[in-house]
């Protein structure tokens, strides 16, 4: 699925004549390795670093000789393997299973030549931290850690290099993206090519105060975009294709001469040109929309801008802005799913709010339903009391598979302490009607948050187990402190004594801490090892990967008239055809 931020600019900056390439590196570098030529590369790099008939007595480790063993297999099969996540085979367990085993292997061995780095289905993690500046602009140049380099250097560099842009716009949209944007801004330089370089993003954004403290990084970019990006772009390339005058850019950083210069900020609602730049029909074409690793197409969108609720102590929602929540009209998220279905046949839309208000989920399904329910949908919403029984089964009617909920924690203490707003009673009600409703449940729950005792910890899981009838999937994980977060900017008033902030770290958004009482972090990580080897083995983990995959599953299943298998209970084998195998 591609990320919604490049369809949104691109949508606002075509609005206003400009010209726009939009590409997707995150597609674009796994289709570049998964391949028989780039894992035959692969084991020459390996045979390279380890000859085989020149050890000089150091041991070779054992996964190269693994990959010795198996690569040559690997570099057979990979083509054949994607071919099935991009096929209706996906569905077929025992098949998809096998693909599945032959990509992550793959991934693992592209990755040995340049170890520690490592690639995987869900992320890239670089050799060296991302959140020091220091390492970050070592890494860029380091050859023989840093694979995206090469990948890079033999696929988008040369296209630049055609295309001649006058402004190279890169999306960060979280902290392991960093590594390749600025890979990629290094290489533009490195080619010479005359064009402004900037970079935009969530993760941009939660910078914005450390970017003007570290020159360095404008070696390799020449500006930055904080916030929403599609008037300060439209503004960007109106000063370059004049006198060059930055200054009146808004939400801009750059640096002019030996000074880095931070330009006022402007949101979307105070732009002048209104919230349709933020809401503009997402134009996705140019993407290459059948090259992604899953058998139907998904598309994302969004019904709001912000979060309803906002007051999560954990959550850095508006990146410390205060900016307030806007909803969509909903006749006008209704009218961007047809004309979606309508241009790319899309069948499955995934809603990337940070939750689904209920009045939206309410009038959006009964239109939906109206129209005989043309996509399957999914999205986050909010445990809490607005989720009717009857509104579960509207939603269900309108083509709602999968719901993702943050259950957080299902300790009434600590729910209250981190300013949760939900309560363990009508979570429950709302897990248990979603589920009798048809729709598969994910919930997002972690442990360690600041005061958390075993007891509360306990709870949770208590609460887990007694709901397994009603969880097909859980992301369980360990409390992290995030720059901007409530947690973050009043650490006392949430039992924490102390956030360490590493002066070598001038990147970090996540911060170590110490805590005046409850789980620490190591203890914390404990238990969601614990609970994770408790698990039933679930024979099919390709469909539990990530959200897209689950989101498919469910939809597939639903379609074939099976039942959702439960997260706490052994899977039942199931083939394409939906039948127990």
């Amino acid at each position: 699925m591609p990320h919604l931020a490049l369809p949104v600019l691109t949508a606002a900056l075509r609005a206003h004549g400009v010209e726009v390439i939009q590409r997707d590196l995150n597609l674009e570098t796994y289709d570049a390795i998964l391949t028989r030529a780039y894992l035959e590369q692969s084991i020459d790099r390996l045979n390279a670093r380890y000859p085989r008939g020149h050890r000089r007595g150091r041991p070779v480790p054992e996964r190269v000789q693994w990959a010795w063993a198996e690569g040559p297999k690997l570099a057979a099969q990979v083509e054949a393997a994607k071919a099935v996540f991009r096929s209706p085979a996906f569905y077929d367990g025992e098949r998809s299973r096998a693909a599945f085993l032959v990509i992550a292997q793959a991934l693992e061995l592209v990755s040995l030549p340049y170890f520690p780095a490592q690639f995987d289905l869900l992320s890239y993690q670089p050799a060296l931290p991302v959140d020091s500046s220091r390492h970050l602009l070592q890494a860029v140049r380091d050859p023989g850690r840093n694979m995206l380099l090469d990948i890079f250097r033999r696929g988008i560099i040369p296209d630049i290099v055609r295309e001649r842009p006058d402004i190279v716009g890169i999306s960060i949209p979280t902290r392991g993206q960093m590594p390749a944007a600025m890979t990629l801004a290094y290489l533009i330089k490195q080619a010479g090519l005359d064009c402004h370089i900037t970079v935009g993003g969530p993760h941009v954004s939660m910078l914005r105060e450390q970017i003007p403290q570290t020159p360095g990084l404008f070696k390799l970019i020449d500006s930055a975009v904080v916030f929403d990006g599609e008037v300060p772009l439209l503004r960007l390339a109106g000063a370059l294709d004049g006198d060059g005058n930055l200054s009146d850019v808004p939400n801009l950083i750059y640096k002019l001469g030996d000074q880095v210069r931070v330009n006022p900020v402007t949101h979307a609602g105070s732009s002048g040109l209104g919230r349709s730049a933020a809401d503009r029909m997402p134009d996705f074409d140019g993407l290459p929309l059948d090259r992604y690793l899953a058998p139907d197409l998904v598309l994302p969108l969004i019904t709001a801008h912000g979060c309803y609720h906002g007051r999560c102590a954990f959550c850095n929602v508006g990146y410390g802005t205060g900016e307030g929540f806007h909803a969509l009209p909903v006749d006008q998220v209704f009218e961007q799913i047809m004309t979606l279905q309508k241009k790319h046949d899309v069948r499955h839309i995934f809603f990337a709010d940070e939750a689904i208000p209920p009045r939206t989920l309410r009038l959006l399904s009964a239109k939906l339903a109206e129209q005989g329910s043309p996509v399957a949908w999914c999205g986050c919403a909010r445990l809490e009391p607005g989720l009717s029984e009857q509104l579960l089964g509207s939603m269900a009617a309108g083509g709602c598979r999968m719901l993702l909920f943050g259950l957080e924690t299902a300790s009434e203490r600590v729910i209250r302490h981190m300013i949760k707003g939900t309560r363990r009673e009508t979570m429950s009600q709302v897990l248990h009607a979603s589920a009798q409703a048809g729709i598969w449940n994910h919930t997002f729950f972690f442990f360690g948050f600041p005061t958390e005792t075993m007891q509360d910890a306990q709870e949770t899981v208590n609460f887990l187990y007694a709901h397994q009838d009603s969880v097909h999937s859980a992301s369980p994980g360990v409390f992290v402190l995030e720059r901007f977060s409530p947690v973050h900017v009043d650490p006392t008033k949430f039992g924490v004594r102390r956030v360490i902030d590493e002066p070598d770290q001038d990147l970090a958004i996540y911060f170590d801490y110490e805590l005046e009482a409850g789980l620490d972090e190591n203890m914390a990580r404990t238990l969601v090892e614990g609970l994770l080897g408790a698990l039933p083995t679930k024979r099919y983990g390709q469909y539990y990967l990530h959200d897209v995959n689950r989101f498919l599953y469910a939809s597939h299943l639903h379609a074939q008239g099976q039942p959702f298998p439960l997260w706490l209970a052994d899977e039942a084998v199931t083939s394409v055809e939906g039948q127990e195998g």
